[in-house]
Order: C-alpha cells, then structure tokens, then sequence
C-alpha cells in the first residue's frame, strides 16, 4: 500500500513538523543532513511535495529536477566537495534500498568512493 504525504517522513521534514538539519530550502526543494551519513558529506535533497520515486517522473517534473540538480552542485560548492568529486544517488524500491517512499537524492563526497557504492 502506499504511504500517503500526510504519512510520509519527508514530507513531514519538508513542511517542518520534524526538525531536521537543513542547509537548504526553496519553494520547492529541501536538503538536509543524513542522520545516519555514509560518507563526511552526505545531504538529502528532497522536493516539499510527495513523490514516491524516480519511476514516477514525467515531463511535468522537469523544472523541479533542474532545481534538484541545481541545489546538489551549489551544496557541493559550499560543502567544498565539488573540487574532488561527489555523488548524487537515487534509490527506486526496497532492493535497491530506498526506505522512505519520498524521491530523494543523496549528495555524497568528502572521501574516494568505488563502485558498487558503499
């Protein structure tokens, strides 16, 4: 079943009814630190409305996604990762790890990573 946006954990950090360390905001996207992070730099960025994963993109979402690009680069020059590179990540369903049924990107960076991630 799905989790409606009343239900949904970042929908909540999003329209700021659970704290969270945020470091960016605008109209329509939020970023805020990863409480459990997987690397020195590791932000979630997030739009404020629901939308439960990349598969369910369309043509509608193109500005929202240029600001999510957007917002990832300016974070990686203000968190001084974008000179050594950084990550931005997208997890789609249970098996590829996506817990919160809310798209949301993870910008990494601050250490070498290999591939597969982790």
């Amino acid at each position: 079943m799905a989790e409606t946006a009343s239900e949904c954990l970042f929908c909540k950090i999003g329209a700021h009814d659970i704290d969270a360390d945020v470091v960016h905001e605008s109209d329509h996207v939020v970023a805020f630190r990863d409480i459990n992070p997987q690397a020195p730099t590791h932000i979630l960025i997030i739009p404020k409305g629901h939308i439960e994963s990349a598969a369910v993109i369309d043509d509608a979402h193109r500005r929202l996604l240029v600001e999510i690009f957007r917002t990832a680069s300016h974070l990686a020059d203000a968190e001084g990762i974008a000179k050594g590179g950084w990550r931005l990540v997208t997890n789609v369903g249970p098996d590829a790890g996506q817990s919160v049924r809310h798209l949301h990107f993870h910008l990494l960076g601050g250490r070498g990573m290999g591939w597969p991630p982790g």
